[in-house]
């Protein structure tokens, strides 16, 4: 018998693509750093982030939005300022993947 892991077009393998494109989305230490600096706040504003994080406000606003186009961020605009929180429901699925697979 042929492990489901194996097997093309299988779910396990539809699971496994998942995974890797989310992984492929937080292949990077700045986009962990964010996502770490959020973890322990519930919002944050992007003038924040770059300040804590000692890098360049073009440099993260680029990893904020692909963090954000693949919901693992959400924003809201309050006035000139944007504020940043984690996407609960994508970081869910990203856990349950994991657990799925391992």
């Amino acid at each position: 018998m042929v492990n489901q892991c194996c097997q093309k077009g299988s779910r396990r393998q539809k699971e496994i693509n998942g995974l890797k494109n989310y992984l492929d989305i937080l292949n990077d230490v700045n986009r962990l750093r964010i996502l770490c600096l959020l973890k322990d706040k519930k919002e944050i504003c992007v003038c924040e982030i770059y300040e804590a994080l000692n890098l360049s406000q073009n440099l993260v606003s680029y990893h904020l939005s692909k963090l954000k186009e693949a919901c693992f961020l959400e924003s809201r605009k309050a006035g000139v300022s944007v504020f940043y929180r984690l996407g609960e429901k994508r970081l869910k699925d990203f856990q349950t993947l994991i657990k799925l697979i391992f």
